[in-house]
């Protein structure tokens, strides 16, 4: 059987992001393709195209399963898909023990955390310093830099600030 691959996934991301721009006004497509590129194994690249689909568009996980990508590809994207009703610490857990979902995981905070893309917005400093923040602290986390319990206690700092 064949499966799924970059040209499905590429479809999808272009269909479905179409028109939608990030915080500084580019198109949105582009941090996806960027999260790809930044993965070296295959599946996790096609996890790192579609990260944000589940999350942020109409598509469904059985709309993955129903276009042909493979089980595995379609569970790191469930992995890589934060749900409201978690914190980012526990998402950001749970991403850790498959592979394919921390590659693509690691690539998409290396690409929200880059330089070129980190934006200096007065009116909202203080939140956004606070994610950047929350992006540094679960990239070393993923990159074995951090012990799950120093991650744990370094995020709950961080949401009570932003709780307050």
């Amino acid at each position: 059987m064949e499966y799924a691959g970059i040209d499905e996934a590429l479809a999808l991301v272009a269909k479905h992001f179409r028109g939608m721009t990030d915080k500084d006004g580019e198109p949105y497509v582009m941090h996806c393709l960027r999260v790809m590129m930044g993965c070296r194994e295959s599946d996790a690249q096609l996890v790192g195209l579609m990260h944000d689909l589940v999350e942020d568009t109409s598509v469904t996980l059985a709309d993955l399963r129903s276009q042909g990508f493979t089980d595995e590809v379609v569970a790191a994207v469930d992995l890589v898909t934060h749900k409201s009703g978690d914190s980012y610490a526990e998402y950001v857990v749970s991403i850790k023990s498959n592979p394919l979902a921390r590659e693509a995981k690691l690539s998409d905070l290396r690409d929200n955390f880059s330089i070129n893309r980190v934006l200096y917005r007065e009116p909202v400093r203080e939140r956004d310093l606070l994610r950047m923040q929350r992006y540094v602290l679960s990239y070393q986390y993923l990159s074995d830099r951090l012990d799950e319990t120093s991650y744990r206690r370094n995020m709950a700092r961080v949401e009570d600030v932003s709780a307050s």
